[in-house]
């Protein structure tokens, strides 16, 4: 059962890999896996929050900080070295490599817990901004298999422990909020 499901997941791989390539997904995926790339977008983002995204949007800007924290640690240090499976740019004979191929492990990918964790947080906390958050978050897990560096069970993975992530700390932000505003009601009276 397991040979079969790797096979499936390998099969996936090379069409993500191999048979969609074109030069224009050449050129933008390995732009968008590229995290300097979004730093610009997110710094701005995060400004708009503090500046004009009233109390909920102050919360947020400080809790996405430990949503990406705690995202990133729980996938590169936690489940990486837990389940040791080797890159498909390690593993694999004719991987149309993007990118650098580094030698850490491959499930979960992270770039998709943390994308995942940021676009599930802001869309519960801020849902006009779901539509395109959630693309994003997508198009940068898609990206790692087309680069060559994850297989699709890494970001399928990677999305389901960033959405768990994101939603649960959504729901502190709530709950921060809530607690705020009470305890600002409660100082009036």
């Amino acid at each position: 059962m397991v040979d079969f499901l790797y096979n499936i997941d390998v099969s996936i791989f090379y069409f993500l890999n191999h048979t969609i390539s074109n030069p224009l997904f050449n050129k933008f995926f390995p732009f968008i896996t590229d995290p300097k790339n979004w730093y610009l977008v997110y710094i701005i983002f995060w400004l708009i929050l503090i500046f004009k995204g009233g109390r909920l949007g102050r919360i947020s800007a400080v809790l996405i900080i430990f949503v990406l924290a705690l995202s990133d640690q729980i996938s590169s240090h936690l489940l990486k070295n837990l389940f040791e499976r080797v890159r498909p740019c390690n593993a694999l004979p004719d991987v149309h490599l993007l990118v650098g191929c580094t030698k850490s492990y491959s499930m979960p990918s992270s770039h998709a817990v943390n994308n995942f964790a940021a676009a599930i947080f802001f869309s519960k906390l801020l849902p006009k901004y779901k539509l395109p958050l959630i693309t994003i978050a997508v198009l940068v897990a898609l990206s790692r298999p087309i680069v060559g560096v994850h297989y699709f069970s890494d970001i399928v993975v990677g999305a389901l422990i960033g959405t768990i992530i994101g939603y649960l700390m959504a729901l502190l932000a709530l709950k921060v909020d809530e607690w705020i505003k009470l305890r600002s009601n409660y100082k009036k009276e």
